[in-house]
């Protein structure tokens, strides 16, 4: 009686396959030499004959969706609301999440504000970047205010910098969901 695993090495296989060091298991090992290896999907067991089981969530609900695809999805929203604001001006502008924003650690040991985004202005053969960082927007958000507005909020003030502008000209709507 064996409590280890086992396998078998198939001394009638090939010298190729003994050269190249080809272990096989003990199931494989007993089934006949002619007929050939099944890949897993055929071997698996289908005990009670319902098929594969589909995704926990369906696809097109809110729940299938990653928090960080939740977030890429309301940047993008919000590039959108401001394109139909200011149309062609701001075409050019590229939005990129990160996670955090770079020297974080510096920055936490400083005692210094953290920063939400980052905005890059333009050079030659380079667009100009909005930066937004996901980890310290969903932090600065704490359920006080929505994090697809305090998304928004972010951009419009990074956009605002890089125009040269009060982030109330840029969108009317800025800063309506900041608690008093």
């Amino acid at each position: 009686m064996s409590m280890g695993s086992s396998f078998r090495v198939r001394l009638d296989v090939e010298s190729s396959a003994v050269e190249s060091g080809a272990v096989e298991s003990s199931a494989a090992a007993a089934s006949s030499p002619g007929v050939p290896a099944r890949s897993f999907r055929q071997r698996r067991r289908n005990r009670h004959g319902r098929g594969l089981r589909g995704d926990v969530i369906p696809p097109h609900l809110a729940g299938a969706r990653t928090r960080a695809e939740r977030f890429d999805e309301w940047v993008l929203e919000s590039a959108q609301r401001l394109e139909r604001l200011w149309g062609e001006r701001i075409q050019s502008y590229q939005f990129v999440v990160e996670e955090i924003p770079p020297g974080l650690e510096e920055l936490a040991r400083s005692g210094g504000p953290i920063p939400l985004g980052a905005g890059t202005a333009s050079a030659p053969n380079r667009p100009p970047v909005i930066t937004i960082y996901r980890h310290a927007v969903e932090t600065a958000a704490r359920s006080l205010v929505p994090i697809s507005e305090l998304v928004h909020d972010v951009i419009v003030e990074q956009l605002a910098i890089l125009m040269g502008m009060d982030p109330e000209t840029v969108d009317p709507a800025y800063g309506r969901f900041r608690p008093l």
